[in-house]
């Protein structure tokens, strides 16, 4: 349960400077996204962009990015550049029947109170409200380059599914509910924790059927 002094809303103009500062944080070794393309996040999908925020002094806390997708249109090994139009978003499709989970970021100093777990809470009850078929993602692998010498990747996977190892994100993501598809090299430019390594994953809408002729193990 997420605690009192934190709320969840929908991303605001005056939040993009802290925004930008996040990612700063958790992603050292990438381009932080612009206030320009923050803008265009809510431009295009403003229901989909949401901010945790810590209420005592009304600081932001974590964000997750969200976009409509028409998964058929991109291949199952698209990289997060392809899937976003670059980090922009604007390849937003209003009529996409999969929600794209395109970023969860949590402050450092603001981990471990539950604010990812509410932050996809959000973005399942949009699916839900959308009438979407269901909500995909890719969870970073950074336990696997610990290991990549001795493990495949299949293995590893493997083995953080049924709790044998553990993975700092995806365990997380599999206790939130996720369903692993398939890994996926190359998802992320830089990203040696995870020996360029991610797994795609989904949340599927028990209350809305697949549309034709797409199968579950289909991204």
């Amino acid at each position: 349960m997420l605690p009192s002094n934190y709320k969840i809303r929908c991303i605001e103009p005056s939040d993009y400077e802290a925004i930008v500062a996040i990612c700063r944080l958790v992603y050292p070794e990438e381009r932080p996204y612009t206030i320009e393309e923050l803008d265009d996040h809510r431009q295009v999908f403003p229901q989909g962009q949401f901010v945790a925020i810590e209420t005592t002094r009304n600081e932001v806390a974590g964000v997750h990015f969200t976009l409509r997708l028409r998964m058929s249109d991109f291949h199952i090994d698209d990289s997060w550049d392809v899937l976003t139009a670059g980090g922009s978003f604007l390849d937003h499709e209003p009529t996409g029947h999969t929600l794209y989970g395109a970023d969860l970021m949590v402050h450092p100093h603001h981990q471990h109170h539950g604010i990812a777990h509410a932050l996809t809470d959000a973005t399942r009850f949009l699916v839900q409200a959308e009438r979407l078929w269901r909500m995909v993602g890719a969870s970073r692998l950074p336990g696997y380059g610990k290991v990549c010498a001795t493990e495949r990747i299949d293995e590893y996977v493997g083995n953080v599914v049924r709790g044998t190892q553990t993975d700092p994100v995806l365990s997380v993501h599999l206790k939130d509910g996720w369903s692993p598809v398939r890994p996926i090299r190359g998802y992320l430019q830089h990203d040696p924790e995870s020996a360029g390594w991610a797994e795609v994953i989904q949340w599927v809408n028990p209350e809305c059927p697949p549309p034709p002729g797409l199968e579950l193990t289909r991204v």
